[in-house]
């Protein structure tokens, strides 16, 4: 007979989500070639656990990438489907405990391949999928082309991440936490400007471009 415990299934899935937070952590604070030794360190489990709930580092990846695309998203959707001055506040003031998020969609980016082209493609998407929730819910303006509004959005958002980090002196070991502070002192004001009371002030670059691609000039021979 086998002397090993039966683990009840709410302490089972509290031990896949502990594996699961340890290996966001260790892939933001050392990249994605950590090892999954040293996850389960972190966990404070054995390497053979890890395998028992995900099969693999990669089937981990994923459900990391998934796990960090949820919270991303509920946060997101909040903000724009119930903007408030007080919800704002609050989570400017409780910026840093999403530092653990940002490093980890970093690392991913920065790791490039299918499972990050993936990832990205995801969160565009969730991007559109959130913005049109806003527009139902009538606090976002609708979108002539809403699939490309989302993929702006989400090239800029990563864009301004990076722009950040270069800054930093320790490219290599970012303090992602001073990556958000950063980003709030410097970003957040313009950024609420052009979202909520535009930039131009007439329409002239945009009626003409709409005119352009409803009837583009042939290409010169």
């Amino acid at each position: 007979m086998s002397s090993r415990r039966k683990v009840p299934p709410d302490e089972d899935l509290t031990t896949r989500a502990r594996i699961r937070d340890a290996a966001i952590a260790c892939f933001g604070e050392k990249g994605l070639g950590v090892t999954v030794r040293a996850i389960a360190e972190r966990a404070g489990v054995s390497p053979g656990l890890v395998i028992h709930h995900f099969g693999s580092k990669a089937n981990l990846r994923k459900v990391c990438d998934d796990h960090v695309r949820q919270v991303v998203y509920e946060i997101k959707k909040e903000s724009v489907s119930h903007p408030s001055s007080d919800g704002m506040l609050r989570s400017l003031k409780e910026i840093d405990k999403y530092s653990g998020l940002l490093a980890y969609l970093f690392r991913a980016m920065q790791e490039g391949g299918e499972l990050s082209r993936h990832l990205y493609e995801a969160m565009v998407a969730d991007v559109e999928s959130y913005l049109e929730l806003g527009v139902r819910e009538g606090t976002v303006r609708p979108s002539r082309d809403p699939a490309r509004r989302a993929r702006w959005l989400a090239a800029n958002g990563f864009g301004s991440i990076l722009v950040l980090v270069t800054m930093q002196q320790d490219t290599e070991n970012p303090d992602f936490s001073q990556v958000l502070r950063d980003w709030e002192e410097q970003y957040v004001l313009p950024a609420l400007e052009v979202y909520t009371e535009g930039l131009l002030v007439d329409r002239t670059m945009l009626d003409g471009y709409l005119v352009y691609i409803s009837d583009p000039p042939e290409e010169e021979r």
